[in-house]
């Protein structure tokens, strides 16, 4: 069953029902079943094994601050070396994300989408259910496969602390 939540987050002014628990620093990620830009199968912890890994959830690359956080987590992926993975994930179809990628030059991210089965967003509770697009927050996975990094946006326009997460990042390396 899964826990449905009410006064976490506001979609265009409106109270709406986020789906899925919080997650905390400390616990075991979940691993997740996304789609890639091609409409394969990937599953984030699997495929991405051995590697710290930076999760962006977005609502959508369309967006001014999503299309922001995308490019800036793009940028920094190039001074992070091969050791850290950064995932961004929207419930955009993959095409769109796709499209966007290109038009934008992100090429140092991985872009994922949770259209189809909105594991991820269960998972990790930032499904909105009555828009079917994801909250923002970030988490940062271990090597191991430990959340050490945790945070949920208070609102949809706020952007991460990326000191912060690159900070939790870099040190998960050693």
């Amino acid at each position: 069953m899964t826990i449905e939540r009410t006064g976490v987050i506001k979609f265009r002014g409106q109270d709406v029902t986020v789906l899925g628990g919080d997650l905390k620093a400390g616990e075991a990620a979940p691993e997740f079943t996304v789609q890639n830009l091609d409409w394969a199968q990937f599953h984030g912890l699997a495929d991405t094994a051995g590697k710290v890994r930076i999760i962006s959830a977005v609502l959508s690359l369309e967006t001014d601050v999503c299309d922001r956080e995308t490019r800036r987590f793009n940028q920094e992926a190039a001074s992070l070396g091969k050791d850290i993975a950064i995932l961004v994930i929207s419930a955009d179809l993959p095409y769109t994300q796709k499209r966007w990628c290109g038009a934008a030059g992100v090429d140092q991210v991985t872009v994922l989408s949770d259209h189809m089965t909105t594991d991820f967003g269960l998972k990790y509770g930032v499904l909105i259910k009555e828009a079917r697009v994801l909250r923002r927050a970030v988490f940062v996975v271990d090597r191991s496969g430990k959340l050490i990094y945790v945070a949920y946006m208070k609102a949809l326009g706020d952007e991460p602390d990326y000191a912060e997460v690159l900070k939790a990042a870099k040190a998960a390396l050693a």
